[in-house]
């Protein structure tokens, strides 16, 4: 799959040494909401989403010269973000154990001033946060991005059933949750 024409001309931009802090500029102002809301889903805080979305334009500005352009430019970004927000649960659990690195979730959520526990939004992001993180990621990727179980597997390197599996778990387990809460 190649890259589309505008990402394209982004990417020429980009490896022009006279503009390639203005590409750079581009693609992070095209994609970073995209990447954000990924990211913030995954990881939940602003704070946190915030610092794993820098270390994702780090990663593309050292990365993009040897980008091969097989794949979509925001196929190349959305494994890397995946990857950063991976590694950072990683370290954070290696701090906390995973059941006080859940309720600090839930209590940043319940601390967010826009939080209605009646809410059936608030609800269904209540249940994700009980997901194990591959389930999570899986989920967040297929229902809020709308993602293609193809395009996941490029992502997570990981095959299309595997992804079936993990998002049919997840959906069972959030459904169980909003049934009894």
């Amino acid at each position: 799959m190649a890259v589309d024409a505008h990402d394209s001309a982004l990417l020429r931009q980009f490896l022009d040494p006279r503009t390639k802090e203005a590409g750079f500029t581009a693609i992070v102002t095209k994609y970073q909401e995209r990447l954000y809301r990924h990211i913030r889903r995954l990881v939940i805080t602003h704070d946190d989403a915030n610092d794993v979305l820098q270390n994702v334009f780090i990663k593309m500005w050292r990365g993009l010269d040897s980008f091969q352009m097989q794949a979509q430019l925001y196929t190349w970004l959305y494994r890397i973000a995946t990857n950063e927000c991976i590694s950072f649960l990683e370290k954070k659990r290696r701090k906390d154990t995973v059941s006080l690195e859940h309720e600090k979730a839930v209590a940043s959520m319940r601390a967010d001033s826009y939080f209605n526990p009646d809410k059936l939004e608030w609800k269904l992001q209540m249940a994700i946060l009980q997901l194990p993180e591959k389930q999570r990621i899986v989920f967040n990727l297929r229902y809020f991005d709308e993602m293609p179980y193809q395009e996941m597997s490029r992502i997570l390197e990981t095959s299309e059933g595997a992804l079936k599996a993990s998002y049919y778990h997840a959906v069972k387990k959030i459904e169980e949750y909003l049934l009894s809460h």
